[in-house]
């Protein structure tokens, strides 16, 4: 089990480095703003969702001067599972990215199954 934990901002490349600097991280792709972390099955659980609305809390106003708007902003969750997959998310978690008008983006793969491709 692999899992990928992605947020995403839909800018052109000319504002990447004004977002790194206004959330403090610096996007860690190339084609697009994001900032990516990878959960091996044996690794502590990190709530990614909680961490990543902080990184965005009392900057939605900023990043709207700039033409950012929450429609832009998405967190995305891929997922490689061997046999089976489960996801589960607290209803807190939930709540606090529909009140921020923030998607949510699920993909999910069984290991070795883009190789058949």
């Amino acid at each position: 089990m692999t899992i990928y934990y992605s947020l995403r901002i839909e800018v052109g490349e000319e504002l990447y480095s004004f977002i790194n600097t206004l959330l403090g991280v610096k996007s860690n792709s190339s084609s697009i703003w994001e900032i990516q972390f990878i959960q091996q099955e044996h690794d502590i659980y990190i709530s990614y969702i909680d961490y990543f609305l902080s990184i965005l809390e009392g900057k939605y106003r900023l990043l709207d001067t700039i033409g950012v708007t929450r429609e832009d902003i998405s967190i995305w969750i891929l997922y490689e599972y061997e046999n089976q997959c489960n996801l589960e998310f607290s209803p807190t978690e939930l709540t606090k990215i529909g009140v921020q008008g923030i998607t949510l983006c699920i993909s999910c793969w069984e290991e070795d199954s883009l190789s058949t491709l």
